[in-house]
Order: structure tokens, then sequence, then C-alpha cells
């Protein structure tokens, strides 16, 4: 059964960025969707708040066993018109990796209903520059205050929004130096590398910054048994 999106209204908005230098990242809009778990609830409280700082505890499972999964879509607005380009895939894929963390899975639907509303109050957000979109970032991350390896009872997913660029800076294509990495590897099998998990980015920085440090600026992955074949970039 879906929920009623609660919307708790903010008595200020803010400025909006220059649309012509935003980088990626690095701006976020008035508001965000946030949706908590607990066993005993369920997924409840379905609501869009103001975009700001959240209180968790010192001791929350995902700040220190890692259970923290994320998703990353587009808007785009063309002549005032809005669109999401396959938010249902990411959806499919947020559940699959949340699944592989022994994570509760989401009602897909219901989420991009949330998704769609907090999109259309966010809509004069939408930059609609050659290259420019509106990113989505859902994310979910355990929230149990207690030590001790085993999966949470309590979770909090967010959709937070950023007005942005190009990913790799400016607004055009570019070439791109891809160093081929035959240290480390991105995955293996059994592992988690088909999940949008945190950990598998963290585990990829150190292979990225040495790349950077030799005039490249992405990282080929070779597959992680006998590190011949090509697995993905980035």
């Amino acid at each position: 059964m879906s929920q009623a999106v609660k919307v708790e209204r903010r008595e200020t908005l803010k400025q909006k960025p220059n649309t012509s230098q935003l980088g990626f990242g690095k701006y976020f809009t008035d508001y965000m969707l946030s949706y908590d778990y607990d066993a005993d609830k369920g997924w409840h409280d379905l609501k869009i708040v103001p975009y700001g700082p959240i209180e968790i505890s010192p001791a929350a499972q995902g700040v220190h066993y890692g259970q923290s999964v994320f998703e990353g879509l587009k808007a785009y607005k063309r002549d005032g018109e809005v669109a999401l380009f396959r938010p249902e895939e990411n959806f499919k894929r947020l559940n699959n990796s949340l699944a592989r963390l022994e994570m509760p899975q989401v009602d897909e639907a219901e989420l991009l209903e949330g998704l769609k509303q907090l999109v259309d109050i966010e809509r004069d957000w939408i930059p609609e520059g050659e290259g420019q979109s509106l990113y989505i970032r859902p994310f979910v991350f355990a929230t149990e205050g207690a030590l001790g390896v085993g999966a949470s009872h309590q979770y909090k997913l967010l959709i937070i929004l950023s007005p942005s660029g190009a990913y790799y800076g400016g607004e055009t294509l570019k070439p791109t130096k891809i160093y081929v990495e035959d240290e480390y590897v991105r995955a293996v099998r059994g592992g988690v590398g088909f999940a949008k998990v945190a950990g598998n980015y963290a585990a990829s920085l150190l292979a990225q910054t040495n790349a950077n440090k030799l005039g490249y600026d992405q990282v080929l992955w070779l597959d992680g048994v006998e590190q011949k074949y090509i697995e993905e970039v980035g």
C-alpha cells in the first residue's frame, strides 16, 4: 500500500547557483526525501524534508560495518518538460544491492512516486544547458546504534538532488587518459562487485590516486582471477 508523502516546508529557499559553473555534486536543492526502517514497523515515515545535516549514533552500524548502498540517476528538463531516465531500473538495482548486504528491500513503486514528487517540487533547480542535468542520489545506510557484527535492525533511506554539469568538468566531452591497473582488483566472483556498495568505491580510491599521480584520468580494471581480461573502467 502506498504511503502519502508528507512535505515539511522550508521557511526560506536557497539561492540557486550559476548554471555555467555547476561542476558535479557541489550544490544541493532545498529538499530531500527521507524514509526510515526498523524491524518492527518496516519502512515508514516517508516524507520530503528540508535538505540538511542528519543525526546518527556514533555507534551506527553503517559507519562501523559498511552496510551502505547507493544509486545514481538523472532528471532532465527541455522546453519546460521534466523527464527521468529509467528510474525503475535504478530502483531494481538498489534492491539487488540491498539484498546482497542483508538490508531490507524497498517498495520500488512507492519510492518512485516519492521521487517524482520530490523532483516536481525541485523542478526549478533542473538546469537545461548542454550536458547538464539534475543528479539524483538515493542511498541507504544502517543506523542502529550497537556494536557487534550483524545485520542492523534500523536503516535510513535518503534521496538528495544536485544540479550538475559534466562529471569530469567542463560541459563538453574530451579525451580521457586511462591507466591499466594490474595490482589491485575491482571485483571477484562471489563478492559485491555487482552491487553499488559504498565500500566498493572506497576500495578504488588508492588505485585512482596512483593513476592520477602518473598523469591518468581514470583506471581500467582487469579481472580478479587472471588479471588479463578487461572488466570495467572507473
